[in-house]
């Protein structure tokens, strides 16, 4: 989520975390990163407890990685921590599934206010189901899809999903682009050809680009193929908040992919 909000304050949206990180060094270095990317931290809190931290091996030959982490459930937010007012002003609302409980809640309360939600779904619990139907527009990590409709074709999958979920679907597919169902037309975009150094947040980029795209009025194709191009890009730099790009440097990619 902070890589995610760091590139919508890169592609010039206002951005804003609401969340919690722990009182040690990595969550003041996280706050600090963010706060250097322009986005709002005055709504985090801060837990007695250690930080959510990961360990990412990458491959030097493909840029792909392996994610070991580790997060404290003091880590988690009540509905009642959740600010309202913040949620129901907001443009778009984005959630993850690290805290589903939260995730919902907050949700709940943007689509009350007709604010439209869009999620990051990366894991299997026995409340993704629930989460899926809080969001507007939920975005899917690959593995998700034939775990949750039993499908292995990503068209099949979304089709699946849109007889209980009446908004567009999106997928990340990793090397493979991304496929969307916006309404009842299958669209599937392959992203520009790049070497890739390091793929660690680049489906967080990918999120962002598409909520920029969506807030930018883009048809459905072109989120897709902006949102992959911001991808691709993060993917040629080490590091995720590190390799995310601005707007510039997606449009001026696109002009020459």
């Amino acid at each position: 989520m902070a890589t995610a909000m760091a590139a919508c304050a890169g592609f010039g949206l206002k951005a804003a975390y609401l969340g919690c990180v722990g009182n040690d060094h990595n969550g003041r270095l996280v706050l600090s990163e963010i706060g250097r990317h322009g986005v709002d931290t005055s709504h985090v809190l801060t837990r007695d407890c250690a930080s959510r931290f990961a360990v990412i091996t990458v491959d030097d030959s493909s840029g792909e990685r392996i994610v070991l982490w580790g997060r404290d459930e003091a880590l988690n937010i009540r509905r009642d921590e959740i600010d309202r007012g913040l949620l129901e002003s907001a443009r778009v609302v984005h959630v993850d599934d690290e805290d589903q409980e939260g995730a919902i809640a907050a949700a709940l309360i943007a689509r009350q206010a007709g604010v439209p939600v869009t999620s990051d779904i990366d894991r299997i619990t026995g409340r993704t189901r629930d989460l899926i139907a809080a969001v507007s527009t939920p975005i899917f990590a690959q593995h998700v899809l034939p775990a949750i409709t039993g499908e292995s074709d990503v068209e099949r999958a979304l089709r699946a999903l849109r007889r209980s979920h009446p908004g567009d679907l999106c997928v990340t597919l990793g090397s493979s682009g991304a496929a969307m169902l916006a309404g009842e037309e299958f669209l599937h975009e392959q992203p520009p050809a790049v070497t890739a150094v390091d793929t660690t947040g680049a489906g967080d980029v990918f999120r962002a680009a598409f909520i920029y795209a969506m807030l930018s009025g883009y048809p459905a194709l072109e989120k897709l193929r902006f949102a992959n191009a911001a991808a691709a890009l993060s993917c040629m730099r080490a590091g995720a908040m590190a390799g995310v790009p601005s707007r510039a440097e997606v449009e001026r990619f696109l002009t020459r992919a």
